[in-house]
């Protein structure tokens, strides 16, 4: 061992400087006066028996009071402890304690961290004892910028303001609509309640006095023997759900194709579909949307394919030989074939009138679409079956789609025949304006303008043929509507030029003259034909 002695070796006998307290920065103050402290040997230091109170561990200050001489517990919940009160000089007895327990003196006096706890009452009320304390003492609480937010809730609150306000604008809008809607239902709910409580008849006329949809079609039975031809319009009326076969007499006058006018026969023969359907939608202002050229072979093939027609017959047609068998019988519910209902479309007596012959034609044609099925595909298989050519504006499918609508009409019995009105001179009067045209057809008449230029209606009756094309120029040129009469059988040797109404005897001068006919062959007549003044050329025209 080495002899030598260590000035800083710890000497547990050594007398040791008494704590008294400690400062406010929290280091020990020693009296070098007081007695010895004894401590136990676990480094507790030990009470003098003579001691009134237990000496109560602690530190001469609180470190959270910050000058306010007060402190809180802010860590668990504790009672409240008794303010310290200064530390007393005592009398303390020296007790050996191992060398072991010194070192631990130290450490055990050393102040501990406190966090000050608000004391409160268990009903969450301060407690009567408890000390106040300010907020202002921690400085980590950050009061929030009460301006910042008072503008914010401003705007919020202006903005609310506006948007109710405009809330109850559109509310207020919405109920003046919602009144007018209400209204004006309530209104058209009486009218339509009117309308309705009437009989049948009303109900008629004011569905055809509304916007209705039509699908027409022209159909032109043309007859391979002998160049005549029938023209009727096939009318589904989808607000109605009627059908209407309107059958057109051959004397209609039309417009022709660079101007001037010729007859609806005439034009069916010349001028072809096309041209014809254009001068039916300008005269009768009708939605003519397609033709159907039914050639007499293919009627008879159609009647054929829908296995014979039943028909009340009005007239017996005799055979094609004399001594043949009648090819058709007269009477209710004949049934005939093909070949039958073609001799019985086209039969015409000597003398008779040409709408007896079309009433025939309607009454063949209605019995056909009874027969025709009411599918628009079967029936367009029908009419792909007959192998004609069809027209250009109406195809297979559509001309099948239109007469399977017409089918259906036919077969519920909502289905009729009417021939148009026409007039002696062609024209259409008032008659077939207001019933035909406007209810059938819903268009209205265009050449019935009694301030229009005169027709003229010409036949070429000088045994030539360059009299007819000589004649229509100078019509044309004086400003008529140029009518064709077509040609006479049997050459005439005078002109003449012919008028029905007194209010066309000046005009009927003045064509004589255009034509350079003498004003003598002027005269009035019971009929005019075709046209307003009708004129005969001779073998004395010299046009």
């Amino acid at each position: 061992m080495n002899d030598r002695q260590d000035p800083y070796a710890y000497d547990p006998y050594a007398r040791q400087p008494q704590v008294y307290g400690y400062d406010a920065y929290g280091q020990p103050v020693y009296r070098p006066d007081a007695p010895e402290r004894a401590y136990d040997e676990y480094g507790r230091p030990l009470a003098q028996p003579d001691a009134g109170q237990p000496q109560q561990q602690g530190y001469g200050y609180d470190p959270y009071d910050y000058g306010h001489g007060q402190g809180h517990d802010l860590g668990h919940a504790h009672q409240a402890q008794p303010q310290q009160q200064p530390v007393q000089q005592q009398e303390w007895i020296p007790a050996q304690a191992s060398p072991e327990a010194a070192p631990q003196a130290a450490p055990q006096a050393a102040p501990q961290e406190l966090i000050p706890e608000p004391r409160t009452a268990p009903d969450g009320a301060p407690s009567a004892g408890a000390p106040e304390y300010r907020t202002e003492q921690f400085s980590f609480i950050e009061e929030p910028d009460e301006d910042s937010e008072d503008v914010i809730d401003w705007l919020k609150f202006s903005e609310s303001r506006t948007e109710r306000r405009d809330e109850r604008k559109r509310k207020g809008r919405n109920r003046v609509v919602a009144l007018a809607v209400v209204l004006v239902l309530a209104v058209g709910g009486g009218i339509g309640w009117f309308l309705l409580s009437g009989d049948g008849g009303k109900k008629s006329a004011a569905a055809a006095g509304g916007a209705q949809k039509r699908d027409v079609i022209v159909v032109h039975l043309r007859e391979t023997q002998g160049g005549g031809s029938s023209t009727a319009l096939l009318v589904d009326n989808e607000t109605t759900k009627k059908g209407t076969t309107v059958l057109l007499p051959n004397s209609l006058a039309v417009s022709k194709e660079g101007g001037g006018a010729t007859t609806l026969g005439k034009s069916v023969q010349d001028a072809g579909t096309s041209a014809t359907r254009d001068s039916l939608n300008t005269l009768l202002g009708a939605d003519i949307k397609g033709s159907w050229r039914l050639d007499t072979p293919y009627l008879e093939n159609l009647v054929e394919l829908v296995g014979g027609i039943v028909v009340d017959t009005d007239a017996t047609v005799p055979g094609a030989q004399s001594g043949d068998r009648p090819r058709v019988t007269q009477g209710q519910g004949q049934t005939l074939s093909g070949q039958a209902a073609v001799a019985y479309a086209t039969y015409r007596a000597t003398g008779e009138d040409q709408n007896k012959q079309l009433a025939r034609f309607g009454q063949v044609m209605q019995a056909v679409l009874k027969k025709i099925s009411t599918d628009p595909a079967s029936a367009a298989t029908t009419v792909e079956s007959l192998a004609q050519i069809p027209d250009p504006s109406l195809s297979v499918k559509e001309l099948g789609a239109s007469l399977s609508q017409l089918a259906a009409r036919a077969k519920d019995g909502s289905y009729e025949t009417d021939v148009l009105p026409v007039q002696q001179d062609g024209t259409l009067g008032d008659k077939a304006t207001a019933g035909v045209v406007k209810d059938v057809l819903g268009g209205t008449v265009k050449n019935t303008d009694k301030n229009a230029p005169p027709r003229v209606s010409v036949k070429n009756a000088t045994g030539g043929k360059s009299a007819a094309g000589a004649a229509q120029v100078a019509v044309v040129n004086g400003g008529y509507t140029y009518v064709d009469g077509g040609t006479a059988t049997a050459a005439e040797a005078t002109s003449s030029v012919t008028y029905a109404d007194d209010s066309r005897a000046a005009q009927a001068q003045e064509v004589a003259r255009t034509l350079g006919l003498p004003v003598g062959a002027v005269k009035k007549a019971a009929s005019a034909g075709t046209g307003d003044i009708s004129v005969v050329l001779g073998k004395d025209y010299k046009g």
